[in-house]
């Protein structure tokens, strides 16, 4: 439990106590079982940072250098949620069976055919002195909080060392190596044959799984009511995903945003100068190769060319928690060619079978300098100085500044390949032409500045409507530049900014919670048109009267009375379903084949359905959209154990899948027959980059992940209706507005 989170009884008293009291009392037995030489030097980087808590209980952290803000900024994250925090690193290290037992023994596997620690201490030893000065503070910072917090029992890491920052450096929320298949990772390596079988690679697509991403939206001055450019940040991630927080220091730094628990950079945000937003981008930049495997000599070799290479083995220990609490150990022989980890078997189709090799972005150096350094560029250019990193594969970005550039830019990090060969596919690997040629330059990858339309925006859609006209066009890049294509809120973000002028803050706020839903739209008169031409002795004519006038005469937006919304979302969730588990070969995406290929049978029956289970959930089928969609956080765990008979609030906005800029990733819960929701909308800002940087923003929930926090829910209200609070970046924004100033060891204390 954090300081913060103290019952308010308490903490008169612990503000009295410092840090020399804590360990001269003995109540910092970490700190204590660490070298005096170790003890000192926490205290002194302690002594460098100072904490303030706004009212909100956002830490803004301050240090004489870079190292000391990143201390700080850690602690704070700790303080705040530091079961967040280690489980980022149980996963990001390969070791949350450790904590969570056998299910999770393939997730690890997973994460140490790409992450070794060995290999990863070796970077460490090799980075340059200024990365290793904050990689050194990082775990100082995490070690003090639990020096300094005995009563907090981490599930595994009890010690952080500097080189583990190296293991998680991009902050995206489920990266690159979350496209191996578990299920066929298990399948491979879990059967005890020599080759392994290859497995099926059908998925399932239940209606309540959220399409993931986010929205981001850059405003030049022309189109602004003041003519500063304007910046909205809108991630959709898991709730409670990320922290908020300002970092500072006496050596130029100054950053605000959200940062990914456990990370020291602020991975969506703005400084004095900037501001980037990443969306997760549709660029294929992750392959397979289909290797070949031949054995001789007793040794497994595969095809490359007219040679045989020999594959590489490497022995990966699983270490887990069993049932009974202690500890056991998997341990696996892992294969590797030049691609990459050899991640499951598969048929080629020819009656062959084929090892298939994943070939990925791992450089995590020059990704985890990038990471920080655009924290620190001041406009446009120096911003693409840093990007020439080329450590970013995951993710698109806007940009804005104060000197009104605004832009609109695709990942740095995309392989260059022969367009002939279809990389949505595993390719043959023993063909030399399939393989990577080095990385695109990135005036040669889809990008927009400064366009003559005045906007740009991303929706993790394509990048070919990023400004509208002024977009790239699709004809003059690779295939592989996208995979995504167009998409409802891409549609729905074009509606809202053509031929819009004079933004403000507000205005933009306004344009990001608008209540249009261009799915149903399209969808919608479809399903009429269905009902209208069923013949009058049709059951279903009688049954779906009520419900088809609800729907016929709708505009299409949701809100917290709407029971049309409520209708349509409890239809198209049931479309969805039959559409996700029918043959779409022909390539359509979810939305044509709802339109075209589900036939008016199965969208009528749908309706039915959707009717059926509103009348047995909630006694009728027009039933106002709040009643059914709600926030409701009951406790810090990382899964909510959801309950109709708690409190919740209502949620005006729905699912991104149906169009909603504003999103809210919500379903039923066993034993709920409300939708609670889970992901969607977490961090939203608005930035303007006026001669001083100002901006709004609101996170889910609150900042704390303690229940007994006045900070655990305070922001909840605000969240479900878009009232975004002002965000105290400057000194003087602070005055007034302080809840407690201290040191990292320290108990908070009133100003």
């Amino acid at each position: 439990m954090s300081a913060t989170a103290l019952p308010a009884t308490l903490r008169p008293a612990l503000r009295r106590l410092s840090v020399a009291t804590l360990l001269a009392l003995g109540l910092a037995g970490t700190a204590q079982a660490s070298p005096p030489s170790e003890q000192a030097r926490w205290q002194r980087e302690a002594r460098a940072v100072t904490i303030t808590r706004d009212d909100w209980g956002i830490a803004h952290v301050h240090g004489k250098t870079d190292a000391d803000a990143v201390f700080g900024m850690v602690y704070a994250q700790a303080e705040d949620d530091f079961n967040r925090v280690e489980t980022n690193y149980l996963n990001s290290l390969g070791r949350l069976a450790e904590a969570e037992g056998e299910k999770a023994i393939w997730s690890d596997l997973r994460q140490k055919l790409f992450i070794d620690p060995v290999e990863l201490k070796k970077l460490y030893a090799q980075s340059p002195a200024w990365l290793k000065s904050l990689m050194d503070a990082w775990a100082d910072g995490l070690n003090y909080y639990l020096a300094t917090h005995p009563d907090v029992h981490p599930r595994v890491i009890t010690h952080y060392e500097p080189w583990m920052a190296l293991s998680f450096t991009e902050g995206s929320i489920g990266g690159d190596i979350e496209r191996v298949s578990l299920e066929q990772l298990e399948a491979f390596y879990g059967t005890p044959q020599d080759v392994p079988v290859p497995v099926a690679m059908a998925q399932a697509h239940p209606s309540w799984v959220e399409p993931t991403g986010s929205n981001g939206i850059a405003i030049a001055p022309k189109l602004t009511a003041d003519g500063h450019a304007l910046l909205l940040i809108n991630p959709h991630t898991s709730f409670f995903f990320r922290s908020e927080l300002q970092m500072s220091s006496d050596a130029g730094l100054d950053a605000y945003g959200a940062v990914t628990w456990g990370q020291f950079f602020v991975y969506q945000g703005f400084n004095k100068h900037i501001g980037w937003m990443h969306t997760s981008t549709g660029a294929d930049v992750v392959d397979e190769f289909a290797e070949t495997i031949v054995r001789k000599d007793g040794k497994l070799h595969y095809r490359y060319g007219k040679e045989l290479r020999p594959v590489t083995q490497r022995e990966i220990v699983v270490p887990y928690r069993t049932k009974d609490g202690s500890m056991a150990q998997r341990r696996f022989t892992a294969y590797f060619t030049h691609h990459g980890p050899i991640v499951r078997a598969a048929d080629d189709g020819k009656g062959d079978r084929k090892w298939i090799a994943m070939a990925l972005m791992n450089k995590p150096i020059p990704a985890l300098e990038q990471s920080w350094l655009r924290t620190r560029a001041s406009d446009y250019a120096s911003y693409m100085q840093v990007a020439e990193l080329k450590a970013n594969s995951s993710n698109n970005t806007l940009f804005a500044d104060d000197k009104g550039e605004i832009a609109y830019l695709h990942p740095q990090f995309i392989p260059k390949r022969d367009d002939r060969f279809d990389y949505t596919r595993p390719v043959d690997g023993s063909d030399p032409a399939t393989d990577w040629h080095g990385l695109t330059p990135l005036d040669q990858a889809p990008h927009v500045v400064n366009p003559a339309n005045g906007w740009v925006y991303n929706t993790n859609n394509w990048p070919y409507s990023a400004a509208g006209k002024d977009s790239p066009r699709k004809e003059d890049y690779p295939r592989y530049m996208d995979s995504f294509g167009e998409n409802p809120r891409g549609l729905h973000a074009i509606r809202v900014l053509t031929g819009q002028k004079d933004f403000t803050r507000a205005s933009l706020i306004t344009a990001a919670f608008d209540s249009y839903l261009p799915a149903f739209a399209r969808q919608i008169p479809i399903l009429v048109h269905d009902y209208d031409t069923l013949p009058a002795a049709d059951p279903l004519k009688k049954k779906l009267a009520g419900p088809i006038a609800l729907l016929r005469h709708w505009d299409y937006r949701w809100g917290i009375a709407s029971m049309p919304t409520s209708l349509a979302v409890f239809w198209g969730d049931t479309l969805w379903d039959e559409v996700s588990k029918a043959d779409t070969a022909e390539g359509l995406s979810i939305y044509d084949a709802m339109a075209e290929k589900a036939g008016p049978a199965m969208r009528l029956h749908a309706l039915a359905e959707a009717v059926d289970r509103l009348q047995r959930d909630f006694g009728h089928w027009g039933v106002p959209w709040g009643e059914i969609n709600r926030f409701q956080r009951i406790n810090g765990a990382l899964v909510q154990p959801f309950d109709d008979a708690k409190p919740s609030i209502p949620v005006p906005f729905t699912s991104s899948r149906w169009g909603s800029l504003a999103s809210f990733g919500a379903h039923r819960w066993p034993g709920t027959r409300r939708y609670y929701g889970t992901s969607g909308n977490s961090f939203v800002a608005v930035v303007e980059f006026g001669p001083r940087v100002s901006a709004r923003a609101i996170t889910a929930g609150g900042e704390s992940g303690h229940p007994d926090s006045p900070h655990f829910n305070d922001e909840a209200e605000r969240y479900t209706t878009g009232n975004l609070r002002e965000v105290y970046f400057w000194p003087e924004q602070l005055k007034g507005h302080v809840e407690a100033v201290y040191h990292p060891g320290e108990a908070p204390r009133s100003p």
